[in-house]
This record gives structure tokens, C-alpha cells and sequence, in this order.
């Protein structure tokens, strides 16, 4: 029974329950690490938020056992297009929908409750998670061996105090955790304000299309969504002397949608007036606290990459908050948290801030390569998903800081699956490796081109023998010769366990 003088102990405290905190929490489950996640509120907040997720989200959905229960919530985009006043497209942006080298489409289409839904049931599967609701956190108090985490439970008053090794702050754009950390913020310039309108169609309206449709008028841009179900979502911005109250009002709403929709097409789900920013935080990490998702960052919506970049962040970081509290790695391997993830999450918010200037005219072919739209032949948009910054990847080898694509074996299941949650040596074949045994003692999964062909004409097409990929599906580094091979075999399991080459 627990001593009530001594406060609960576990490795990790997650502050928020959103979608970065519940996909962390179950990532840390896959690691046997005892979490506890507090969040303030009851339930699942009932309105959309974010509404657009991409292939690497979907392929941490499947590292956490997920992505077949968050299948029939989704849909698949085509894309979006970029018109100009007079309905002339100036930009392109379709999405393939065949599946990518990850393994799954480029662009998913969601309600967020359905999806924290799932998140937040999938906890349940962890005998070692723990999800407390109504749980307001108000200090923490650190010492050289952990932190205090102290919080109320509103339900009923009661403060309460749990120790921990790590907390991490997912507790959005007003965190707690960054004010406790002392981060200031990076202002990259963007802050406008947009009314968001969500509808709900009471008849069909095809018509509306599918596409996303960034409505370039430099009278009021615009931006149509369509969402899963009935959902469709309108962004229209608000001009410099309007009143944010005002226009949130419902005649005034139905004003703005006349152009695309009546009263009699759909009912309003909500209409509000949010603030689009673009910020970083300086900070992600102070000792044994560390930021995630909205705390650390936060990026106007044109790319759809908002919730996409926290979970990245989750990704990137249980696997390492794993190997040290259960592997006994050395603690600075945080340090290539933001090292690895800010670079990459600033290339993104940047995009979305030119994304921006074309969707209000500003910036038609600036910085975007788009040229001149010509009759019947659009400028094709095609965004590449930034590397990793520097950080654990050997950055002088071929491919090192890139995604790993996901191989399908000869049955027909996905190399993931396989791999689990660790980090995995893609080889042409077991008899390259000095010892097998070796790496499978440390946890290191083996897969061969026997496993499935597409992995040795990878290795072909790239001129390397082996490929070290991470837990979060990241080129490690890559070996061109058996030299490389060891150094790469060395580089995650202490040297005194490889055996000689001779």
C-alpha cells in the first residue's frame, strides 16, 4: 500500500493530454516506461482543431499499434489548389493517392476527437501508463534527483504531489512547463488573425469539392477544407479594423460563407477568431524538463503541419527518454532533442509563412519557385520533408538524418512490425554482419533482403551494405564497406561488445 507521506514515483510526467501527450504516452508505453499523464480537463474537447495529418504521423500511429483503429475516422485528401480572384489557378498542390515509401498516403483528412479518441483509449493497454483528468498542474519543484510535480484535482480540490525523472510539457501555445523552463520565443514574423468556421452540411454539396481551396483575394483570402463526414471548414481573414467579437457574430458569419453556402446548405459548428503565429521556443529543454508540440512551437495552418510537428517531436523523443531510463544511456542524449528537431520544424513554419504570402497575394512566386500562372498548365507545388538537424545521425555517411521507407515482405506485412519499436540494421543478408548475436542481444533488429526484396535494391540503389535505422524510422548512418560497418554497429552498442573483426 502506498505510503501517503511518500509521493508517487514515476519515470515521466506528461503535462496534456492532446494529441503530441497521448501519442507520447503511448510511445513511452511501447517502452515500458512508467507515465503518468495529467491533464486539465475531463473530456476530449468536442470542436475540431487540427484537421489534416501525413504519412510519418500515420507510421508512428502504426509504431504504436493505432493506425488500424484511426483508419475508419479518416479520409484521404487530394490536395489544394490556389486560386486567384477570378477563380484562375495559380498554384497546384495535388497529392499522390498511391502510398508512399513510408508506407501510407501523403495526406489524411480528420476529426480531431475521433483521433485523440483512439490515442487516449490505446493508453488503456499500458498496465505501466497512467491518465489522471481534472488534474491542473501548478509546480514543479526540481532537485538533483527528479522533479516534484505538484497539481490540484479540481474534481474535488485536492493538491496532490508525484515525483518524476522527466516531465514533458505538451501543454500547448500558453505552456506552463516553457514558463517554468524560463524559454523565450523565436518570432518569425507571421501573426494574423483568421475566423475559423466549421459547418456541418445538412444536404450534399458536391459541388464543393474535395480539393482545399486557398482562395488568393486580396480583398479577403479565404481557405475551404473539407473534412471527414458532413464537416466542411472555411479560414477567412479578418481585416485590420474589423472587431473580433463582431465578426464571429452569426449574420455576419453567413455574410462571409454567402458566396459558397446558405443557412439552408448547413449548420455553424462554431465560429471564432484564433490568431495564426509563428514562433519557436528558445528552450526545449532545461534538465529534466522538456517541451513538445504547441509549447515548443507553433506555425500558421497553410501547410496542415501544426499537430503533424509535435508528433514528430513525441517520436523523436520517447525512444531516447526510453534508453536512458531503461538502458542507462548517458542523459545528454536529450540534447539532441531540439538539435535534431528545431531545424526541421523551423523549415516547415517557414514554408507555411511563404504558403501565407501567396494566399494573400503578397508573394505570388516569391521564394516558392511558382513563376507566372499559365493558361492550362498551373505551377505544380511539391514540398520535401526537411532532415533531421544535427544530432545522433552520422551526418558525413550517405542518407544519415532521412526517413527509412517501410518494406512490405513477401506475406505482405510491413517492415515496422517487424522492427518494432527499436532500432533495426537493414543488411542484404546475415552473413555481412560480424555477429548477428551481438546485435540481437542489444535489442537491434536484424532484416535482410531475404525478409523482402525491396530492402537489398535500396541498398543497391543507394551504393551502401547496411543502413542503421532508429525508432522513430531515421537514418542513424549507413555503411559502404565492413569498416563502416562496425563503426556503425559501435555507435549504439558500447564498444567493449563488438567483437574484432578478425
Amino acid at each position: 500500500m502506498q505510503d501517503k507521506s511518500v509521493p508517487e514515483e514515476f519515470d515521466i510526467v506528461i503535462v496534456g493530454r492532446g494529441p503530441v501527450g497521448a501519442t507520447l504516452a503511448n510511445l513511452l508505453g511501447l517502452c515500458g516506461v512508467r507515465t503518468l499523464v495529467l491533464e486539465r480537463e475531463a473530456r476530449t474537447y468536442h470542436l475540431p482543431r487540427a484537421v489534416h495529418f501525413d504519412d510519418e504521423c500515420m507510421r508512428v500511429f502504426q509504431t504504436i499499434g493505432l493506425a488500424d483503429a484511426i483508419l475508419p475516422h479518416v479520409i484521404l485528401s487530394p490536395g489544394m489548389l490556389f486560386l486567384d480572384a477570378d477563380g484562375r489557378m495559380l498554384l497546384d498542390w495535388s497529392r499522390p493517392q498511391t502510398l508512399t515509401p513510408m508506407g501510407w498516403n501523403l495526406s489524411y483528412r480528420f476529426h480531431q476527437p475521433d483521433l485523440q479518441n483512439v490515442l487516449i483509449s490505446g493508453l488503456a493497454r499500458w498496465p505501466h501508463v497512467t491518465l489522471r483528468n481534472r488534474c491542473d498542474v501548478f509546480a514543479l519543484d526540481r532537485d538533483e534527483h527528479g522533479v516534484h510535480v505538484r497539481y490540484e484535482d479540481l474534481s474535488n480540490g485536492k493538491l496532490s504531489e508525484v515525483r518524476a525523472g522527466y516531465v514533458v510539457g505538451c501543454d500547448g501555445a500558453r505552456s506552463l512547463v516553457r514558463r517554468l523552463i524560463g524559454s523565450g520565443m523565436d518570432d518569425l514574423g507571421f501573426h494574423e488573425r483568421w475566423l475559423v468556421i466549421d459547418v456541418l452540411l445538412k444536404r450534399d454539396r458536391d459541388d464543393l469539392g474535395d480539393y482545399s481551396i486557398q482562395h488568393c483575394d486580396p480583398r479577403r483570402p479565404a481557405t475551404y477544407v473539407r473534412g471527414t463526414g458532413t464537416r466542411r471548414r472555411w479560414e477567412i481573414t479578418v481585416l485590420p479594423d474589423e472587431d473580433s467579437q463582431g465578426i464571429a457574430q452569426p449574420a455576419k458569419v453567413w455574410e462571409l460563407l454567402s458566396r459558397w453556402i446558405t443557412p439552408d446548405d448547413a449548420e455553424i459548428e462554431r465560429a471564432a477568431v484564433y490568431t495564426f503565429h509563428s514562433v519557436i521556443a528558445q528552450q526545449w529543454r532545461n534538465g529534466r524538463l522538456l517541451l513538445a508540440g504547441d509549447s515548443a512551437h507553433q506555425t500558421p495552418p497553410f501547410l496542415g503541419q501544426g499537430m503533424c510537428a509535435g508528433i514528430r517531436d513525441a517520436a523523436n523523443l520517447a525512444w531516447k527518454l526510453g534508453a536512458i531510463i531503461r538502458n542507462g544511456a548517458a542523459p545528454d542524449t536529450l540534447d539532441t532533442y531540439q538539435s535534431e528537431r528545431q531545424p526541421h520544424v523551423r523549415e516547415f513554419i517557414e514554408l507555411a509563412i511563404r504558403l501565407g504570402g501567396v494566399i494573400n497575394t503578397k508573394a505570388i512566386g516569391a521564394g516558392l519557385g511558382a513563376g507566372e500562372a499559365r493558361e492550362n498548365a498551373p505551377v505544380k507545388l511539391e514540398v520535401k520533408k526537411p532532415l533531421l538537424g544535427p544530432g545522433l545521425a552520422l551526418d558525413e555517411l550517405p542518407l544519415a538524418g532521412h526517413l527509412a521507407p517501410q518494406f512490405t515482405f513477401s506475406d505482405g506485412s510491413r517492415s515496422d512490425d517487424h522492427a518494432g519499436y527499436s532500432h533495426v540494421l537493414l543488411v542484404e543478408s546475415v552473413a555481412a554482419l560480424p555477429s548477428p548475436l551481438t546485435l540481437s542481444q542489444a535489442g537491434i533488429k536484424i532484416l535482410t533482403g531475404d525478409d523482402a526484396e525491396d530492402i537489398g535494391r535500396w541498398l543497391r540503389e543507394h551504393g551502401i551494405t547496411a543502413a542503421l535505422v532508429r525508432p522513430d524510422r531515421y537514418v542513424r548512418g549507413t555503411a559502404r564497406n565492413h569498416t563502416e560497418l562496425e563503426r556503425l554497429i559501435a555507435a549504439v552498442i558500447p564498444s567493449t561488445h563488438v567483437p574484432s573483426a578478425a
